[in-house]
């Protein structure tokens, strides 16, 4: 028979021990102390769109996460709030380019690449028409899990014809590019840094210009072809490796399609070079895949190595976590640097 113990004969139970908090979605890629701009995404949409009518702001649900909410609260009566219906959000797009108007329309980058593709396709990217596709949470800047994950939109958006891709590092990037993007006459996809964003690139003499790559900064011993905030990464990782005595270019190639092929050739050409591309995307389908196929198209054959993501489904977690376990934080670009020039 089972004796029952009084509870005043029971041991005391242990002390919970603190419960450890993450976060998995960060606000800003930014670094303790970096400078940051709140929304410039959001800012620079409004300001162009003072003197240019025809722009309009569309989003899925998701004004406050794409910093579209900026746009919407200087021009309500040009802003269409779609709900959680992202073909129709790419449908309505389309059908306002028609009429002339210059739409931009928000999401994030899985519902665009995932959900909406057919719609792109056939209502957008086919017509050739200038709706711009801004999207947040490109590759791994989200925490959540493949659900919010983009790991894979530009190999997605890559393979559809008329369509521009541009990945911005920063505030300057994302200000310089969003007249740009108006500019261009067809359709655009751009992925977004939303919230608090670094400020990196005025210290380089830099300007977005649609289609062109930059070198800002140059080196003997690898230069790194990079896009998007690993931009921001590679300049890091050069600085570090300079302490180490290793000399380390960074080629910023903020236009995805088309490349500058002329630039990246002629860097990556340079004899004794180690050539590294770094992206925030998977390894399959991305910057170095487009880099690659250059190269062995046009009989260049430097030393090429990639940083990228895996072809897997990620795990869900805090950001700075995910990032060292996956190989995209400046620590680790700098260790892999070192282990392939060992």
């Amino acid at each position: 028979m089972n004796e029952t113990v009084p509870l005043t004969e029971r041991p005391a139970p242990a002390p919970a021990k603190p419960r450890l908090t993450t976060s998995a979605m960060i606000a800003s890629l930014a670094a303790e102390g970096q400078r940051t701009r709140p929304a410039p995404f959001g800012h620079a949409l409004a300001k162009l769109a003072q003197n240019r009518l025809e722009i309009v702001g569309l989003t899925a649900d998701l004004a406050k996460y794409t910093d579209l909410h900026i746009f919407a609260q200087a021009f309500p009566d040009r802003f269409y709030q779609m709900g959680m219906a992202e073909q129709l959000l790419m449908s309505a797009a389309a059908g306002m380019a028609r009429e002339g108007f210059l739409p931009f329309a928000t999401t994030y980058a899985v519902f665009a690449a995932r959900r909406a593709y057919d719609f792109i396709c056939m209502q957008i990217a086919e017509a050739n028409l200038p709706v711009k596709i801004v999207c947040g949470l490109p590759g791994l800047t989200s925490g959540y899990g493949p659900s919010h994950q983009a790991t894979e939109d530009l190999a997605i958006f890559r393979g559809l014809p008329n369509m521009v891709i541009v990945d911005p590092c920063d505030v300057v990037d994302i200000e310089g590019a969003v007249p740009a993007i108006a500019d261009h006459p067809g359709p655009v996809y751009m992925r977004l840094l939303r919230g608090s964003v670094p400020v990196v690139l005025d210290e380089y003499e830099y300007r977005f210009v649609l289609g062109r790559a930059a070198l800002l900064c140059d080196g003997a011993d690898v230069l790194i072809i990079s896009s998007g905030f690993m931009t921001m990464r590679a300049l890091e990782a050069a600085k570090a490796l300079r302490a180490d005595r290793i000399d380390a270019a960074v080629l910023h190639s903020p236009t995805i399609k088309p490349l500058d092929e002329a630039a990246i050739l002629r860097e990556a050409a340079r004899p004794g070079r180690l050539v590294v591309v770094a992206e925030n995307h998977s390894v399959i389908g991305g910057l170095g895949e487009a880099v690659a196929s250059l190269l062995m198209r046009s009989g260049v054959h430097p030393v090429f190595r990639q940083i990228g993501l895996p072809d897997e489904f990620l795990a869900a977690g805090a950001l700075p976590t995910l990032h060292d376990r996956y190989g995209i934080s400046t620590s680790a670009i700098v260790a892999q640097v070192k282990e392939w020039l060992a």
